[in-house]
């Protein structure tokens, strides 16, 4: 048996949003498109100070984690949020946070 399965489901994959969220260019990414009405096409290194091999490779950690989605268009890739998973990150961090908050009479 594996460590990691010695864990609930919810926390390996709170585990797995948080890996995902760990690095502050994907958090980047993750509020410029959130901030652009539309999908992107194109190179979001264009839109971020970054490289394009950097970028794609924290893209990739997004879409693997859910969080985003990539769809060939053309010779490009457009790209946006993806809606459940952003709902999946708000409950599963929101769930923890309520979990987590400590109550007005404990105390160290």
């Amino acid at each position: 048996m594996k460590k990691l399965e010695l864990f609930e489901e919810e926390q390996q994959e709170l585990a797995a949003l948080a890996k995902a969220l760990s690095h502050p260019a994907r958090v980047a990414i993750l509020q410029f498109l959130a901030s652009t009405p539309t999908c992107i096409s194109g190179d979001i290194s264009d839109f971020l100070p970054l490289s394009r091999t950097t970028v794609s490779q924290h893209l990739k950690e997004l879409k693997l984690a859910g969080l985003i989605k990539g769809e060939v268009e053309g010779l490009k890739i457009k790209y946006c949020l993806n809606k459940n998973g952003i709902e999946k990150l708000s409950r599963i961090f929101g769930d923890l946070l309520m979990q987590i908050t400590p109550s007005e009479d404990k105390s160290c």
